[in-house]
């Protein structure tokens, strides 16, 4: 089949779910990467290029804050919700320059942190109304640790707010173990690190008639990185999932839901590769492009360690400056090439890689 034509610039609406489909249909996803400001911004939208496809940028809650300052009081998540923004605009702008598409997306959102995507919510309200798209292209609601029937009666509710701005809803179903961003899952009961696809059903009735959403349901996927085997990952419930919908509403779709899978770093290659015939167009990616990011920085301060204790002076004379390497674009650019690299790897174990013409 043809390469899908995309042009630069975020992804809403309609066009968001034409995205999605086009990736079920050619077995692929997208990485979505959780962002703390321009460098990591900039690195995703180079990984974006280099891999000539679309990408997901997300930011956590925690990421929100960091973009705005750690400096600033954070009450009634009034940093969370500038740094968002900020960095959305910084997206918007910048995904143009670069040539590419992005997916806008916010992450795990827990009950307390609500007030973040209500204000994000109002926000996007008032970009709605100067441009006629939304801020993001999506929000997640992240309620797995609560009662069913609660997280998808507020999963509701929120999408119906969601809606009306042409934007997209992402819940969870099942808890994803380990720990990120503040939120830890480390002693979770392990039978909730796996979806019933009957939960699925119900939140699939619930949600469909509202409007667009994608589902995080869990297979025993877990925050950052393990030793191998010490994760159990079963994607065979994402298909029980799908066939359960199917089979019960009589959909003649293959493959009626949009999958997300969770905690991707450090996955085995041959069940992400089973995730992707199952639906899923989205992974998540967090503590490998951390590494990824970190690693060269380590390295570049290793390498240039002498020149870099103090103003003046280094082994090639005590009165010689030290200006360009005590430079933090120096060491700035090396983290960003290490993700930028980790990503479009990223792309490639996702096959997205080259899977859609961007004009570039």
């Amino acid at each position: 089949m043809a390469k899908m034509k995309l042009k630069p610039g975020v992804i809403t609406g309609n066009a968001l779910q034409d995205v999605f489909a086009y990736c079920k249909e050619v077995g692929c996803a997208l990485p979505a990467v959780n962002v703390i400001g321009s460098s990591s911004i900039n690195a995703a939208l180079q990984a974006a290029r280099e891999a000539s496809s679309p990408i997901m940028i997300q930011f956590s809650n925690g990421g929100g804050v960091f973009n705005a300052g750690k400096y600033l009081d954070n009450t009634n998540q009034r940093a969370a919700i500038a740094g968002s923004v900020a960095g959305a605009l910084h997206v918007w702008k910048m995904a143009e320059v670069y040539g590419v598409p992005v997916i806008l997306h916010t992450d795990h959102c827990a009950r307390k942190l609500l007030p973040w995507i209500d204000g994000l919510i109002e926000e996007g309200r008032q970009y709605y109304k100067q441009h006629g798209v939304p801020l993001f292209s999506s929000h997640m609601i992240d309620l797995s640790e609560e009662e069913l029937d609660d997280n998808i009666k507020t999963s509701a509710e929120y999408l119906e707010q969601l809606a009306k701005l042409d934007m997209t809803l992402e819940l969870e179903l099942g808890v994803t173990g380990g720990e990120e961003d503040g939120v830890d899952n480390t002693q979770v009961d392990n039978a909730k690190l796996y979806t019933q696809p009957e939960d699925v059903l119900k939140a699939y009735d619930a949600l469909k008639p509202i409007g667009k959403f994608t589902v995080a349901a869990s297979f025993g996927n877990t925050h950052g990185v393990y030793k191998p085997g010490n994760v159990k990952l079963r994607p065979e419930i994402l298909k029980h999932s799908q066939d359960m919908v199917r089979k019960e509403r009589g959909l003649s779709e293959e493959k009626p839901l949009d999958l997300v899978f969770h905690g991707g770093s450090g996955s085995e290659l041959a069940k992400i590769h089973e995730a992707l015939q199952y639906g899923v167009v989205k992974m998540n990616i967090d503590t490998d492009t951390q590494w990824a990011f970190t690693r060269p920085v380590r390295e570049y301060m290793d390498a240039n360690h002498d020149y870099l204790m103090a103003q003046i002076g280094n082994p090639e004379g005590e009165d010689k400056p030290n200006k360009k390497k005590i430079d933090p674009r120096q060491w700035l650019v090396a983290g960003e090439k290490g993700m930028t690299a980790r990503l479009v790897e990223a792309f490639d174990n996702l096959k997205s890689k080259d899977q859609f013409d961007l004009g570039l």
